[in-house]
């Protein structure tokens, strides 16, 4: 049996949920949080593209959205989009990606033993926390 997640997308400008990304397989914070890591570290969340950005970027949430999607996604099964506000289908773990304060910001809720937060704060701290989660594994 699998560690299910769910990936909740944040609208950076009024606060609303964009999608919900289910993961069937490795959801817990060593595999996919750490697969997610990997693939927005030095990401910059921009309002609009100019010529010549040499920064990898995501043109909003909603563009940030459909590059986790289209990263993860590679064949048939384990990965599933759903509607915002999809919750209680088995996850463990939730990941909530927004902008706030000009940054890329990621939460981490367990929700097994009663639900709690195990991390809030931006990507650059989110991989100092994996790192130190991952040594003591």
């Amino acid at each position: 049996m699998g560690t299910r997640s769910l990936t909740v997308f944040s609208d950076t400008w009024e606060d609303e949920e964009i999608a919900v990304f289910y993961r069937q397989y490795d959801g817990y914070p060593e595999g996919h949080g750490t697969d997610l890591l990997n693939l927005l570290k030095d990401t910059y969340i921009v309002n609009g593209i100019t010529n010549g950005e040499k920064r990898k970027i995501a043109n909003g949430m909603e563009c940030l959205s459909a590059t986790v999607v289209s990263h993860f996604k590679d064949g048939p099964g384990n990965f599933y989009l759903h509607s915002a506000g999809t919750r209680d289908i088995g996850e463990e773990f939730i990941y909530t990606l927004y902008y706030n304060d000009k940054e890329l910001k990621i939460k981490v809720q367990d929700t097994y033993d009663d639900g709690h937060d195990l991390f809030d704060g931006t990507i650059g701290q989110y991989g100092e926390w994996i790192k130190e989660r991952c040594k003591d594994e």
